[in-house]
């Protein structure tokens, strides 16, 4: 007996089993036309009556389709076969798996030929770059189970989620770890809103550099600037010498520091370049695939430098689609690509021209698209000033975040060595004046240079104002 005739037989028969599979059969699955026309009057039925069919039931049924005579034929004899009353299996462990390898096997062969036929067919309307995502669905064909969680029965679940400890990647800045509770959880995208020359680079690559002294596998994409001038900060970072040093650096002392660099850190971070918005992330799986047939690597987490300059994989190349619609179709297939791997993104994107000389900047000061921080999980900006400049300072601001209260340390302040590009934390004295704890109040900084940057109130009596 075939594995179709099978599974139709015990749809007939087997309402437990029925009720299993059904949401994950289809009729693209059976190659023969009478299993096809048998699958869908089953189908059909349970659906609209809720209960099994019987032998008789499908008979009428079958007359009132239309189909060609053969086809009635050869239907109305495997209705015959199927519908004869025969001890059922058993095993319904043994028929679910059995149906699930069928599903899987006859989804991946529809797969290929599919995408077959878009590389033969040179007028075919879809597009090459469909195929990943043909082949990826096929591939992600299982019986799964769950659907929903009741509020009573799953009680018990609920409770093991709160007491259950998420995986994060830590930062090894203290406030960045207090408004993330503990640092980065999995499947989510992270974004630092910052003007140009700010520090968004410079902060991916501090943080990129954290993660290969954690032990991390850390994968970073840029496509802004070059492969080595990525590696160079993250040198500059990790090797805790200055860019400028970097270029007189004799080749044994770099050596001897990349060697103990080694032997201290069992992770591995890979810097991958793309052309400015030439890659999307049907290029980043593509990538991924690569790097773990190649180099068995597998990251722990993702820098993209930067979201506005990748392309969407949704929007054709040349579209007359606005900045809205694209950058936050970029901004959700990137968190796709995080919830698929199971590992949390890190990108950044640009101010408005407003936002840029701002020292309080808002989500509003997003550029080109709101969609965006609607889709991340964290949002935060980077704001400098001349005078945090001068008292090598940045302030932080929370724009959005998922993770925790961001009414709670609102705003905080990071140390930032630009020769080294690295960021550290600075004195609580630094913060008592800035973090904000819920309450009101104004807590834009003022710099005092021969404090050393501790914050003072500014006197502001005597200005006219109009």
């Amino acid at each position: 007996m075939k594995i179709e005739t099978t599974i139709l037989k015990n749809l007939l028969q087997n309402e437990d089993y029925a009720r299993k599979v059904l949401p994950f059969l289809n009729d693209e699955y059976f190659t023969e036309n009478s299993d096809k026309i048998i699958y869908n009057q089953i189908n059909n039925f349970i659906l609209k009556y809720n209960s099994l069919p019987n032998k008789e039931a499908l008979n009428i049924e079958l007359s009132e389709a239309k189909i060609t005579e053969e086809d009635f034929k050869e239907s109305l004899n495997l209705i015959n076969e199927i519908g004869k009353d025969e001890q059922e299996f058993s095993d319904l462990t043994w028929l679910l798996d059995s149906t699930e390898k069928f599903c899987q096997d006859k989804a991946i062969y529809n797969a290929v030929v599919e995408s077959i036929s878009i590389l033969d067919n040179p007028k075919s309307t879809t597009d090459k770059g469909a195929i990943p995502d043909i082949l990826s669905d096929a591939l992600a064909v299982s019986f799964d189970p769950h659907v929903g969680h009741d509020y009573i029965d799953d009680s018990s679940d609920r409770f093991d989620y709160y007491h259950r400890v998420e995986e994060r990647i830590p930062f090894d800045l203290d406030y960045f770890n207090r408004i993330t509770k503990g640092g980065l959880p999995q499947k989510t995208l992270n974004i630092c809103l910052a003007g140009t020359g700010v520090g968004k680079s410079l902060f991916m690559c501090h943080v990129a550099s954290s993660c290969l002294a954690q032990n991390q596998n850390v994968l970073y994409i840029t496509l802004e600037m070059a492969e080595e001038k990525i590696a160079e900060r993250i040198d500059a970072n990790l090797l805790d010498i200055s860019i400028d040093d970097l270029h007189s650096l004799p080749k044994d002392l770099y050596d001897k520091k990349i060697n103990s660099l080694s032997n201290t850190t069992k992770g591995k971070l890979i810097i991958k370049e793309y052309p400015t918005a030439a890659a999307n992330v049907n290029h980043f799986r593509a990538l991924l695939n690569e790097l773990n047939l190649k180099r068995s690597f597998v990251p722990d987490i993702i820098f993209v430098d930067y979201l506005n300059i990748c392309t969407s994989s949704r929007i054709k190349s040349g579209s007359n689609v606005n900045s809205y619609t694209l950058i936050k179709s970029i901004a959700e297939e990137l968190r796709g690509l995080a919830v698929e791997n199971k590992l949390p993104i890190v990108s950044a994107t640009q101010t408005t021209r407003a936002g840029y000389s701002s020292t309080d900047v808002g989500l509003e000061d997003t550029s080109e698209s709101f969609g965006l921080p609607a889709t991340a999980d964290l949002m935060f900006a980077i704001i400098s000033t001349e005078q945090m400049e001068e008292v090598g300072q940045i302030l932080v601001k929370q724009l959005k975040n998922r993770y925790n209260d961001p009414t709670s340390n609102r705003k905080f302040v990071v140390g930032i060595d630009r020769a080294k590009m690295r960021l550290f934390d600075v004195s609580q004295a630094a913060q008592d004046e800035l973090v904000d704890t819920g309450q009101t109040v104004d807590d834009t900084p003022s710099f005092d240079i021969a404090t050393g940057g501790k914050f003072k109130k500014q006197d502001f009596s005597g200005f006219d104002y109009e």
